[in-house]
């Protein structure tokens, strides 16, 4: 990692997780893999701002969830983004690596290493819907492609998000100063 970490991918330790090589690699990792519109890749970094956004929109989120929401797609630094269906194809490996990647990243920052399924299935829901709006301002989706692969986005509206794709030294900034303002609210929790 430009850390200097050095991070073992069977057995990951959470002490060598930072968030600067995490921020530094989700903005420059493409989400669709890279088929998008606009001058920029869409990076995981944005998604993952967006996702956390939807997810304080659709429930009042103590600092902890908003937390899990930023990084519920961090394994992705070090292993890339896939899309669904080769996920599927690969199956377990990927699987248990992604789980001990996002194990180790959660114990880092003082999170739940398995997330609880109810706060699982919030983050989905919101997954969904940044992805429905994704495909269709960014990756060519009609909305009933969209509707049929990634559900209605119920409760969120285009007009509430920003999927304009961005830099990945604007965004990464972005992404650091958002978990920085989310640790802030944490503080207090941890008394």
């Amino acid at each position: 990692m430009l850390s200097g970490r050095r991070l073992d991918l069977l057995d990951p330790s959470p002490l060598d997780v930072e968030i600067s090589d995490i921020a530094h690699g989700l903005a420059r990792v493409a989400r669709w893999n890279g088929q998008t519109r606009g001058d920029h890749a869409f990076s995981v970094a944005q998604h993952s701002l967006i996702v956390e956004t939807i997810v304080g929109r659709l429930t009042a989120a103590s600092p902890d969830t908003l937390q899990l929401a930023l990084l519920h797609d961090a394994p992705e630094y070090v292993i890339g983004d896939m899309i669904s269906p080769f996920k599927a194809v690969v199956g377990g490996g990927y699987k248990s690596v992604e789980g001990r990647l996002e194990a180790a990243i959660h114990l880092r920052f003082g999170l739940p290493p398995v997330m609880p399924a109810p706060l699982k299935a919030l983050i989905k829901r919101a997954d969904r819907i940044a992805a429905y709006f994704e495909a269709t301002e960014l990756a060519g989706f009609s909305d009933a492609e969209a509707r049929a692969c990634f559900g209605p986005p119920r409760g969120i509206g285009r007009e509430m998000i920003d999927v304009a794709p961005r830099s990945a030294a604007e965004v990464q900034t972005l992404f650091l100063a958002r978990f920085e303002a989310i640790e802030a609210l944490r503080r207090p929790e941890r008394g």
